[in-house]
């Protein structure tokens, strides 16, 4: 009798490659010509990170830095929670704020888990657990196959396979 395969879906992200981005950032947004003068400004505090200039314009063009950045490094950009991506005033400096989003929401859990169901109805069970989703079948090929259309499957998160056994 053959025993389950598993693995876990997550939705993680590497605090140092988005660190290393934020630095990279930071020293582009220094050196470039277009940055001078306009009190530009880029930092990561916690899970926040908060992007600072004189206008929203040039705050919306140090956005487009970082994300170039993040990209480079392998971090997604699903993993920036930038909601309306409208800078803010605050006295003469424009903010925006963009929180870092880790571990699957419920209704992105409860998304995944329908479409698994809806996809292999028979033999793949995919439970919710906790900020994570574990799928489990008999066979290591239906496993591959739901990996493959959870790749193509548009969901607000980054989406991880992790404990593949």
């Amino acid at each position: 009798m053959a025993s389950d395969s598993s693995f876990d879906v997550v939705s993680k992200l590497d605090r140092q490659e988005v660190d290393n981005a934020v630095n990279q950032c930071a020293k582009e947004i220094a050196q470039r010509y277009d940055f001078r003068g306009v009190d530009a400004s880029v930092e990561l505090s916690g899970d926040v990170i908060t992007l600072k200039a004189n206008s929203a314009e040039r705050v919306l063009a140090i956005l487009d830095v970082l994300e170039s950045k993040l990209f480079r490094r392998g971090v997604s950009l699903k993993a920036l929670d930038l909601g309306d991506k409208e800078p803010k005033a605050q006295g003469k400096i424009y903010v925006l704020a963009c929180p870092l989003r880790e571990g699957l929401t419920q209704e992105v859990a409860k998304k995944i888990t329908k479409a698994i169901r809806d996809e292999f109805p028979k033999g793949v069970k995919a439970l919710i657990q906790g900020d994570e989703v574990r799928v489990s079948s008999k066979s290591r090929d239906e496993l591959q196959a739901v990996i493959a259309m959870l790749k193509n499957l548009d969901v607000d998160a980054a989406l991880q396979f992790t404990n593949y056994r």
